[in-house]
């Protein structure tokens, strides 16, 4: 079992940054692979950046490329997103969750823990 928890999420002016973080319980941290999606209002969850359980293979939302950044720190149990350059589109509540197949999947079924999700919003 995993716990996931997010934090870092607020309001932040168009061109702004942010950096959220998720922390993981457990000691097995490191056999997961972590992703990120998030949900804007009204909308389907998506997928965002994926990382693997080494932090050596990455993937990106092809819209999001440049723009945001999926890093770990295994021996703090935690995964980043850092988000440059924001826009008012990107404001939505933003999730993490665990993989322990460590398939660097963009599909949400594949993923077996998720946290409760940090609002983060943008204003023109």
């Amino acid at each position: 079992q995993v716990q996931l928890v997010e934090s870092g999420g607020g309001l932040v002016q168009a061109g702004g940054s942010l950096r959220l973080s998720c922390a993981a319980s457990g000691r097995t941290f490191s056999s997961y692979a972590m992703a990120w999606f998030r949900q804007a209002p009204g909308k389907e969850r998506e997928f965002v950046a994926v990382i693997s359980r080494s932090g050596a293979t990455k993937a990106y939302a092809d819209s999001l490329k440049g723009r945001f950044t999926i890093s770990r720190d295994n021996a703090k149990n935690t995964v980043y997103l850092q988000m440059n350059s924001l826009k008012p589109e990107d404001t939505a509540v933003y999730y993490c969750a665990a993989d322990r197949r460590n398939s660097i999947s963009q599909t949400m079924r594949t993923y077996d823990y998720w946290g409760q999700g940090t609002q983060v919003t943008v204003s023109s």
